[in-house]
């Protein structure tokens, strides 16, 4: 886009930002489960419980709903740190989108280090080298999915060599206009 449309701004409308944040959330807490427990959250686990309170703000929470949901997740250790630390960058994220619409630009910029020091001061390696290098692991993800996916296609590949090959295709960029003919 910066080669086609130089001078072009780039904007991105705050409902969507928000439902990222809430998706990466989920995600946190999915994968924290998945780490303490070795399996899928249930009915009776604590995060479980907590999941539709994580994905509500703040303003939207009362009182006796907020402090129920924080004392849950401290209550379940490390677990539920990880949880209160992603909700707490979701929350600041919002507070510097509600700022950005505002004229007050040093406001603006004190949120946006505020949010940033909280993301690069928590323990999240990924956040962490975000915030460093500006890169990501999305090129990583994309190709993983892709595999995944080949994989599902193959429903049951019984031999290992051509299910390799057919991973190997579906990754390489040159051959992937050559798995599916227009």
């Amino acid at each position: 886009m910066r080669t086609g449309l130089p001078h072009a701004t780039v904007v991105v409308d705050h409902f969507h930002v928000v439902q990222l944040a809430n998706k990466m959330l989920n995600l946190v807490r999915r994968r924290a489960t998945a780490t303490l427990r070795g399996r899928r959250g249930r009915a009776g686990d604590p995060e479980w419980k907590a999941r539709r309170r994580l994905l509500r703000n703040r303003e939207d929470l009362t009182d006796s709903q907020f402090s129920t949901m924080w004392n849950q997740l401290i209550g379940i250790g490390d677990i539920g740190m990880t949880l209160l630390t992603a909700w707490i960058a979701k929350e600041k994220l919002r507070d510097l989108l509600a700022r950005a619409r505002t004229t007050d630009r040093h406001r603006t910029g004190h949120l946006r280090w505020m949010f940033l020091t909280w993301c690069a001061d928590c323990d999240w390696s990924e956040i962490q080298a975000f915030v460093a290098t500006g890169h990501g692991n999305a090129k990583s993800e994309g190709i993983n999915r892709m595999i995944k996916l080949a994989a599902r296609a193959a429903h049951g590949f019984r031999n290992p060599t051509n299910q390799r090959l057919r991973t190997r295709c579906v990754t390489i960029r040159r051959a992937r206009g050559h798995l599916h003919p227009a």
